[in-house]
């Protein structure tokens, strides 16, 4: 009984794991569901003007808000011009172009949109000097898909680099950290500008791929269901096991004693026949 109970409660243990799997898998899917919906959403939709999207650089960028074409007219500050690494676009290494953008129309005037102008591949490796090419200078109409703040990594890059699109960090490696105050929460990757400066290597277009999350999580749950009704056929095998044994006298069963055959009456043998004939003869010869 007690190794029938522990198989069950193994059966359990495992079910409850299972469940737990799949429970996580489905939110991850729920997760990616959402944000195929966004980029669905926004990704073709019509620019606007930045002001119709964000009231001010101080409004933070929502998640339902993020592909969101905008137009902007503004100036580039080449000078401050910082190169993302360790961001490859279709499997190309290389570096993303990010300038910041000094509004005059489309946003608040004098605030600052830090702007992804594309990429340009590595030459041999990541340490060779690439030539960045300058942005075009004047005012500029620039058309770009709006992006949330990435979360610091809080490693190291070399001087003119960083490791992930931070605001803050981005203007401070270009030093221009004095236009931290009056830039915007989030960052545009860009689709176009007028007039256009030196082409760079388009950005790569988001993934609409569900993933195999959905599937992970019902196979997850079929495990868990499995595990419950495969331990149980096993702990009612156990005990059906059990009770055999103790009716065909195992461990436990009252050992009866075999009954005794009866005592067989022994006949008399060949020699005692013949003994007793002898002697009636002798007997005989006497009376005579």
């Amino acid at each position: 009984m007690r190794r029938a109970v522990g198989i069950v409660l193994l059966g359990v243990v495992i079910a409850v794991g299972c469940t737990f799997a799949g429970r996580w898998q489905w939110n991850r899917h729920v997760a990616r569901d959402a944000q195929i919906q966004v980029v669905e959403a926004n990704y073709d939709a019509e620019p606007v003007p930045l002001s119709d999207v964000l009231d001010s650089p101080a409004t933070a960028l929502t998640a339902d808000q993020e592909w969101r074409p905008v137009a902007v007219t503004g100036h580039y500050a080449p000078e401050a011009t910082v190169l993302l690494r360790n961001r490859p676009v279709d499997g190309q290494p290389g570096y993303h172009v990010l300038v910041p953008l000094v509004l005059e129309e489309g946003g608040e005037p004098g605030s600052v949109l830090l702007v992804d102008r594309g990429y340009i591949a590595w030459g041999d490796d990541a340490s060779s000097a690439v030539d960045v090419p300058a942005p075009p200078s004047g005012s500029v109409t620039v058309t770009a898909r709006l992006r949330v703040d990435e979360p610091a990594l809080g490693r190291t890059a070399p001087a003119g680099q960083v490791q992930s699109i931070t605001v803050d960090e981005v203007l401070t490696a270009g030093g221009a950290a004095g236009l931290a105050s009056s830039a915007y929460r989030g960052y545009g990757s860009m689709i176009a500008e007028q007039p256009a400066g030196e082409p760079l290597g388009g950005l790569a277009e988001p993934s609409t791929d569900p993933g195999s999350h959905l599937s992970y999580a019902f196979q997850w749950w079929v495990f868990a269901l499995g595990s419950l009704v495969g331990f149980s056929m096993l702990a009612r095998r156990d005990l059906r096991e059990d009770g055999q044994r103790a009716d065909d006298g195992g461990p436990g069963a009252r050992a009866e004693a075999p009954a005794r055959e009866p005592r067989r009456r022994r006949g008399p043998s060949a020699e005692d026949e013949e003994d007793a004939l002898v002697d009636a003869r002798l007997d005989r010869g006497r009376i005579g």
